[in-house]
């Protein structure tokens, strides 16, 4: 399903070729917030530069933002590894500075959880770190609420904001 939004975006799934755009999109912001890959963020993830792939796994959605045909942004949900059937993680959510404040993120994490909603999933649980406080402030106005201990075994160990929201 691809969404139409204003300023000429559009919200679609990922294809193959978005792989190597996505990723430039993920390390570009990574390198804006100083999330390395030696502290274990995404950019430290062994199948970024695979996710078409790794989002065609059963009850795994990612989808890309496109700005005038210019991959800007994306996110995802795909099940929790090492966790309860019930729990999804809402994942890689990444946008370039010129589409912030949008609404995007907002309208994509409520899709993701949708997505996971009609699959049964119950629960969604996201990792992000306290230098994000605008996507801390968003998933909080989504219900999403903090909890002490890290779920499943994502490896982003410098991820200290954990949250989880019932769906």
């Amino acid at each position: 399903m691809s969404t139409v939004t204003p300023l000429n975006l559009q919200v679609r799934p990922i294809t193959a070729a978005d792989n190597p755009l996505i990723a430039q999109v993920i390390r570009d912001v990574s390198a804006e917030f100083g999330l390395t890959a030696d502290r274990g963020y995404t950019v430290s993830d062994p199948q970024l530069d695979h996710l078409f792939e790794l989002y065609s796994e059963a009850n795994s959605a990612y989808w890309i933002v496109e700005h005038e045909g210019r991959v800007v942004g994306g996110g995802g949900v795909a099940p929790l590894a090492c966790s309860a059937p019930d729990i999804c993680e809402l994942q890689k959510m990444y946008f370039l500075p010129q589409v912030r404040g949008l609404g995007l993120a907002r309208e994509l994490a409520l899709q993701a959880m949708d997505y996971a909603r009609q699959r049964g999933f119950r629960r969604c649980y996201l990792e992000t770190t306290g230098s994000l406080t605008r996507a801390i402030k968003l998933y909080e106005s989504l219900g999403f609420t903090l909890i002490d201990e890290a779920m499943g075994c994502t490896g982003h160990v410098d991820c200290e904001v954990r949250m989880l929201k019932q769906l």
